[in-house]
């Protein structure tokens, strides 16, 4: 579970709801035509600027901003490098073996294209090409939730100039003007709410998830062509290791420059 992006959105209602209540009651804002609008009209609008499978396979996609990402580089890294170290030691097929403990698709996937001796080239296009397809699958999740940031506030106009129009057209009773022109507001504040505190965050939140993700797919990529073309085990993890942020580097030799010295000994050797 992501908690940073579950805390953004508590925190944020909580702050909008604590401001509404500092300065006015809460029963000001609640307008349920507004909603309707607001809500209905955004939904209706998804609709037809995207198919109907698209819309409703948002939810596998949404599901990656409240989740943590899958299995750490540093993990998939040390994997490869022991992965490297069984290949050059007992061949190639004997990370057959291996394969049914492999969770992860992709991994299986291009070690199963190694095992079977296809060529490097062969290998980096199938894996590259998988990879461009989640790139686009990953795109469409992102583009919904920016339109529906781009529409929601667009309706929350729409809803603001039909309570204008009420409010015009009882514009001879003075005391009407102003409960009416509140109520109008409100669908603008539900809309700029949905998309600021919603929408778009989530939008951007999955285009981090995406950019991080295919990092990984990359590293992985590189991490079978390593092991198809023999490499030694340390140059395979000094290549991976690449992939990381210099943070990330520094941190894991530091860690690994503190274990006992017999153990990394015996973890070279091997």
């Amino acid at each position: 579970m992501d908690l940073a992006t579950i805390l953004g959105i508590v925190s944020g209602l909580g702050l909008v709801i604590l401001a509404i209540l500092q300065s006015g009651s809460i029963n000001t804002f609640i307008n349920i035509p507004s909603l309707m609008i607001v809500v209905g009209g955004t939904g209706a609008a998804i609709f037809v600027n995207f198919a109907i499978k698209e819309v409703f396979s948002v939810m596998n996609v949404v599901r990656k901003a409240f989740t943590d990402s899958g299995s750490p580089a540093i993990d998939i890294i040390e994997m490869f490098e022991d992965l490297s170290k069984r290949s050059r030691r007992e061949g190639i097929l004997a990370i057959d073996k291996f394969l049914s403990k492999v969770e992860d698709n992709f991994i299986r996937n291009g070690l199963e294209l190694a095992v079977d001796g296809t060529e490097p080239e062969t290998i980096r296009e199938v894996m590259e090409s998988e990879l461009t397809y989640i790139i686009e699958r990953h795109k469409k999740g992102q583009q919904i939730f920016i339109s529906l940031g781009t529409f929601a506030p667009a309706f929350g106009m729409i809803g603001t100039l039909i309570g204008l129009i009420n409010m015009l057209k009882n514009i001879s009773d003075p005391s009407s003007l102003g409960p009416n022109m509140s109520v109008a507001l409100v669908t603008t504040f539900y809309g700029a709410v949905m998309a600021n505190l919603l929408f778009l965050p989530i939008a951007g939140k999955l285009k981090n998830r995406s950019d991080e993700e295919v990092l990984i797919k990359e590293l992985i990529i590189e991490g079978v062509l390593a092991i198809q073309y023999g490499e030694h085990p340390q140059n395979v993890r000094k290549k991976l290791m690449n992939f990381l942020s210099p943070k990330i580097r520094e941190k894991y030799y530091l860690e690994e420059s503190k274990k006992p010295q017999k153990h990394r000994r015996s973890k070279n050797n091997e």
